[in-house]
């Protein structure tokens, strides 16, 4: 009787053992991928009359599916990543040397009135000084109404640049939290991210030294000594752009505010910024004219910021002393005093802020109809 597996006729002749001498090799899928040479189609040996039964299989093609399923990825990975490189960094894209952030220089010149500091009420000696046709607050900074394009940028982008500069002069010029010692961060948000170390610096450690005075970035007056008598600043000036190459705007504002201060704190402390105390609750008027230059690049007018490349403040009345940190007005009653600015040494190559101080002009003094006695 024949085996479980056998055909009825046995096993055929030739086939020692039985065995198919052929049965320990398994034609699977991966043995058919692995092949080197692929049959042709009946349809493709009778569309060419020379084509040969078998032809090459490519090597990729040999490859397991598993391992064609990782080269496809790896070759998506490197396409997305080259994208996501050439997006950050294009290869075309000359470097634009010399455009990063500029460091600020600034100067604070005070102003020392010839005699006593008249005194009155915020409204009696606003009407009778140069600033009573100024108007209030941000009104004062006006940006012109003939603004123009420019070889390389258009109009609406001489305008960004104007507006930016505005919100910079009112934040920090016009802001009671800021001319009162407050907060500092709306200024700090305009500036080009390239100046916020030295901004800092600034504040948390004032210098005299043209680069690191607080009174350079913003006005501040010191809040132990001297308070608002009227928030509403009168303010005057111009605003201007100009083209300083094929990627960046200068604007430049040229502005005088005009401030109604009066005493408060100690009067130890007005003494020793002064001669005599300040006549109890007068208020007097406190004049400073801010020159200041902008920069801005295309990057900053997206971002919707700015750099202060220079600041050059003219303030007075004030005795003739260092302003790093604050400004400390003269108050109703005042007087200068002998007080004369410090030396400048000609022959430091460092650069420094040379230490000057001026003389202001009788004819800028209010005289109030009812002055403080």
């Amino acid at each position: 009787m024949s085996g479980r597996g056998d055909p009825p006729e046995g096993t055929p002749d030739g086939a020692p053992g039985g065995e198919d001498e052929y049965r320990s090799m398994v034609f699977d899928e991966s043995f058919i991928r692995a092949a080197r040479l692929q049959e042709n189609s009946a349809d493709e040996r009778l569309g060419e009359h020379h084509a040969p039964a078998v032809r090459p299989r490519r090597p990729w093609m040999r490859l397991p599916g598993s391992r064609q399923a990782l080269l496809l990825v790896l070759l998506i990975v490197i396409a997305f990543g080259t994208a996501i490189y050439m997006g950050i960094r294009h290869p075309y894209k000359a470097a634009e040397p010399g455009l990063g952030a500029q460091p600020l220089r600034s100067s604070v010149v005070p102003l020392t009135p010839p005699g006593a500091v008249p005194g009155g009420a915020p409204g009696d000696l606003y009407a009778h000084s140069p600033a009573a046709h100024f108007r209030s607050g941000a009104a004062g900074v006006t940006i012109p109404a003939n603004t123009a394009r420019t070889p390389h940028f258009s109009g609406g982008q001489v305008v960004e640049a104007l507006r930016l500069a505005k919100e910079y002069l009112v934040r920090s010029s016009i802001d009671p939290a800021t001319l009162t010692g407050g907060d500092v961060r709306s200024v700090r948000l305009l500036l080009d991210t390239g100046q916020l170390d030295q901004f800092d610096r600034s504040m948390a450690r004032p210098v005299d030294d043209g680069r690191h005075a607080a009174t350079g970035w913003l006005i501040r007056f010191d809040h132990g000594t001297t308070a608002l008598a009227d928030r509403n600043v009168r303010v005057d000036g111009t605003l201007g752009a100009a083209e300083s190459g094929p990627d960046s705007l200068d604007v430049t504002a040229d502005y005088t505010f005009v401030y109604a201060v009066r005493a408060t704190g100690g009067a130890d402390q007005h003494a020793a910024h002064g001669t005599g105390k300040p006549v109890p609750g007068a208020s007097s008027l406190f004049t400073v004219r801010r020159e200041i230059h902008f920069r801005l690049d295309r990057e900053d007018l997206a971002d919707h910021r700015l750099e202060v490349t220079q600041s050059s403040l003219q303030a007075g009345p004030m005795a003739c002393a260092p302003q790093a940190d604050v400004l400390r007005p003269l108050l109703a009653g005042q007087h200068a005093g002998d007080a004369r600015p410090a030396g400048t040494d000609p022959y430091s190559r460092r650069w420094a802020n040379p230490s000057l101080c001026g003389r202001l002009a009788a004819t800028s003094q209010p005289t109030p109809s009812h002055p403080a006695r």
